[in-house]
């Protein structure tokens, strides 16, 4: 059963506070060495960036077998949505129109797109088609019901695939996401695949998901 708290307001106030900040240092060798050594190791250190970004790079690139859905080009591509905040790039992505016109029934466009550094387990078309028709039209009609199961999909930093192996998440709406699985294949809650992992908006890592996620 959904619970009905009225949400709306607290959710817009709670996931402009929603972020994890990352701060990463990185370590410097006080050694002394002549200055050929030091040239020497000034260049390997230029390797390793690098190898760092092509690492990050990697890391970065999308998987699972819905990503082929996603169009090559335009704003509702790849590329496309890496430019825009969450709930714009959603709305330009054909598999999410029913995410987005429930964004917004339930107001939480702006909400969405003004936070920083958050993760969206964001169920496709296939996943809102699951639930039958009669209590998804009451479910888009209850604004208090929506809200509370949109920000269940929500959960704060941006969270990298490997995170997603054994993870534990606060969402937005309060209540614990967990995942699982590994490599390319990952479940959210136990029965939610990621059809589509790791898409890139200006603010968010989307994850997109075949099913759509209940809070308790």
């Amino acid at each position: 059963m959904i619970r009905k708290h009225a949400l709306t307001t607290t959710a817009a106030a709670a996931v402009l506070a929603f972020g994890l900040t990352a701060c990463g240092d990185m370590d410097d060798s006080g050694t002394e060495e002549n200055t050929e050594t030091g040239s020497a190791e000034e260049t390997e250190g230029t390797g390793m960036d690098e190898g760092m970004d092509e690492g990050t790079q990697a890391a970065g690139e999308n998987f699972g077998p819905g990503c082929a859905e996603v169009p090559e080009d335009g704003d509702g591509s790849f590329e496309g949505m890496a430019q825009d905040p969450v709930a714009t790039a959603a709305s330009n992505n054909p598999l999410l129109s029913t995410l987005v016109t429930a964004v917004g029934e339930a107001d939480l466009v702006d909400t969405l797109n003004s936070a920083e550094d958050i993760t969206v387990f964001a169920p496709t078309n296939d996943a809102f088609d699951k639930i039958p028709e009669e209590d998804l039209n009451a479910l888009l009609e209850d604004q208090e019901q929506l809200t509370e199961v949109l920000t269940y999909h929500v959960v704060e930093g941006e969270q990298a695939p490997d995170a997603l192996e054994d993870g534990t998440f606060t969402s937005l709406q309060g209540d614990d996401v967990t995942t699982e699985g590994s490599g390319e294949e990952f479940t959210v809650n136990g029965n939610s695949k990621v059809v589509c992992g790791n898409v890139q908006t200006s603010n968010a890592t989307v994850y997109l998901v075949d099913t759509v996620l209940m809070p308790s």
